[in-house]
């Protein structure tokens, strides 16, 4: 047998195979062994620990998309914040103010101002 890889997640063929096996275990009177982790008893104690994890996970996850959500709502109202100050300081002190430059903006007088471009002549 392979080298069982318990990080990764089975995929869900897998887990399907293995839920049709077991309904097909249940349909065996006669099914009997002396193997304690293929008894049917722990099969159907792994089948409803299964169960429960993914319940739990399922539930974490709501949790998880519902806290990044709101993470993600409050950095674009934080965000939409600065800039609204940004604008009422450009307002009140102006583009070329050292507090403006102060909060983050370029001051207007530092700005390069756009030149001409020389046209190149392309010849085949």
């Amino acid at each position: 047998m392979a080298i069982q890889n318990t990080r990764r997640r089975l995929r869900p063929q897998v887990l399907s195979q293995d839920l049709n096996s077991l309904r097909g275990l249940q349909t065996v009177t006669t099914y009997d062994t002396v193997r304690a982790d293929a008894s049917i008893a722990n099969i159907q104690n792994a089948y409803q620990a299964m169960l429960a994890q993914q319940q739990a996970e399922t539930e974490r996850l709501a949790l998880y998309r519902a806290a990044s959500d709101a993470a993600r709502l409050a950095e674009w109202e934080f965000h939409n914040a600065i800039l609204a100050m940004k604008e009422a300081v450009r307002g009140q002190y102006g583009s070329d103010s050292d507090q403006a430059q102060a909060v983050g903006l370029k001051k207007k007088s530092a700005r390069k101002r756009p030149s001409r471009k020389k046209s190149v002549l392309v010849t085949s």
